[in-house]
């Protein structure tokens, strides 16, 4: 059976990467959200929040969107460990 998860059991790769790079940008997930809606993709706080834990999955859409808004590319974003 197949399971669509990370091998950590999570629903994306990149959450933690959101998260570390949302901090490092000193800004809440409300601000991040905000930023979001500002390239026109409708997340909210609590949509950021499930993201950076690794419970809701990320379309593709939202991760080109969220390196934009921090200003990286899509492989920092996806495979960069910030740990």
């Amino acid at each position: 059976m197949f399971i669509n998860k990370s091998s950590d059991g999570l629903n994306n790769v990149c959450g933690k990467n959101i998260a570390h790079l949302r901090i490092k940008m000193g800004i809440s997930q409300r601000e991040l959200a905000d930023k979001m809606q500002l390239v026109e993709i409708d997340i909210d706080k609590n949509a950021v929040q499930r993201i950076e834990c690794g419970k809701r999955f990320v379309t593709d859409i939202e991760i080109i969107a969220f390196a934009k808004v921090f200003d990286v590319t899509l492989d920092e974003l996806l495979y960069k460990s910030y740990d």
